[in-house]
């Protein structure tokens, strides 16, 4: 900070003084910047996930990282319920069956959602655009994503420090989730309304050891 400060002219190159204010000005900005580009794995700013997922990701989802989910709604619903309710805008792309009744149902804040349901053949543009916006985005791929495509949306998810929650397969990503079981309770036996659900699901981080951790959700 000091180095940066001395190196720092208060004169123009006419010889000029500059006003104090602009040159503060100038000088948090490239401040500002080092630091956005210094930041440190503990510096990594991290959203709410279901706790036992949360413990086995080293304690929530990494804003601007991506993450690979099975085809479980009730795992992504989960997903998006924590971020939801601390106030972070989410997005559903490319899944109609997810909708605002649904969304209520499993907690998750319809005034902080946007809903996608049928992007057609521009779902990756879909996501890049909400990417700039948006604090979660869930997104069903409409067809294979390329390596190169995979690399410039990751770096507009760090940029934005945007989560991506990617059904299926998804190039790069932090971790593999998925549901290993899953148990129903509710009214009557043998009868009645199911009510609550509690998985069991396996998180496989790529910056963990090759076995899967096993978390309980619900």
């Amino acid at each position: 900070m000091n180095a940066l400060a001395a190196r720092t002219p208060l004169e123009d190159s006419s010889g000029g003084e500059t006003t104090r204010v602009d040159e503060l000005a100038r000088l948090r900005e490239r401040i500002a910047r080092i630091e956005r580009t210094t930041r440190t794995g503990s510096d990594v700013r991290l959203l709410p996930a279901p706790a036992g997922i949360a413990d086995a990701l080293g304690g929530g989802l990494k804003a601007g990282a991506a993450y690979a989910l099975d085809r479980s709604m009730p795992l992504l619903a989960a997903m998006l319920a924590g971020p939801s309710r601390a106030g972070t805008w989410c997005a559903v792309v490319g899944m109609p069956e997810l909708g605002i009744e649904h969304a209520l149902e499993a907690g998750i804040d319809p005034e902080r959602l946007v809903l996608v349901p049928h992007p057609g053949e521009r779902w990756l543009g879909v996501t890049a655009a909400l990417a700039e916006v948006i604090g979660v985005i869930a997104l069903r791929p409409g067809g294979r994503v390329r390596d190169g495509e995979a690399v410039r949306l990751a770096a507009r998810l760090r940029e934005r420090e945007t989560v991506l929650l990617a059904q299926g397969d998804w190039p790069g990503a932090e971790a593999a989730i998925a549901v290993e079981s899953m148990t129903w309770t509710g009214l009557g036996d043998g009868h009645g309304y199911l009510d609550r659900g509690r998985m069991t699901v396996s998180v496989r981080s790529r910056r963990a050891a090759a076995r899967p951790t096993l978390a309980a959700v619900g």
